[in-house]
């Protein structure tokens, strides 16, 4: 199941541009993100004229409007979907689902907390917080990082959240670096590597499988 983190803090707190910082510290460590925005104001996506908006208009319940490059689909919600509904219903092929706001969901918390804009935090450890982003020396009993420091957030995130093993998980790094794989491609992997150490003799491959490749010295090495 995908890990779910939500980035929360009161208003002007910080909070999109820790994303901004924490993204591509995550994608440069070769883990895919997925965000959620949660907005309980509305919003709208789309703009009167143009075909899919005149498609929702007319009645759709669904309408999608893709390219080669990107797709997007706007969809009618009988509620506000919690964390786990939007993951399970529309989500795949990431490691990792960053949300915004979503302070009351049941998921896992980074509160980012500026002083000089609020007198104290919105969450304790009982709400869920697992770390606080803040340069005030303020102890939750959860680790705290540096407003600057998404290098230390990331690493904390892809060992707390990432790195732990999972019925079924499937992971490759190559010189440290995790590589990104979609399903299909891990269930191949784990599929080839299982069936080939069954053919072998005294060798049970139906639990946790370590393979470790050393690079092949160049000549002249």
């Amino acid at each position: 199941m995908i890990p779910i983190l939500s980035v929360v803090g009161k208003s002007d707190s910080g909070k999109t541009t820790l994303l901004e910082k924490l993204i591509p510290e995550l994608t440069r460590r070769g883990w895919r993100v997925a965000t959620v925005k949660h907005d309980s104001h509305g919003f709208e996506v789309d703009h009167p004229g143009k075909d899919s908006y005149r498609h929702k208009q007319a009645g759709a319940h669904t309408a999608v409007i893709a390219s080669p490059w990107r797709l997007a689909m706007i969809r009618d919600v009988e509620r506000d979907l919690t964390l786990d509904e939007i993951r399970d219903r529309f989500v795949q092929d990431v490691d990792l689902v960053l949300s915004e706001g979503y302070k009351s969901d049941r998921q896992p918390k980074i509160e980012v907390f500026r002083p000089e804009q609020h007198d104290e935090p919105i969450c304790k450890r009982s709400d869920g917080l697992v770390a606080l982003v803040s340069d005030a020396g303020i102890d939750l009993g959860v680790p705290r990082f540096a407003l600057d420091d998404a290098a230390g957030l990331a690493a904390f995130i892809e060992t707390r959240f990432l790195e732990q093993p999972r019925p079924g998980h499937v992971s490759v790094r190559v010189d440290g670096r995790a590589v990104p794989m979609k399903s299909f491609v891990r269930d191949f992997i784990a599929g080839a590597v299982r069936g080939m150490l069954g053919a072998l003799k005294d060798c049970d491959p139906k639990g946790t499988i370590d393979v470790h490749v050393e690079r092949e010295k160049e000549e002249g090495e």
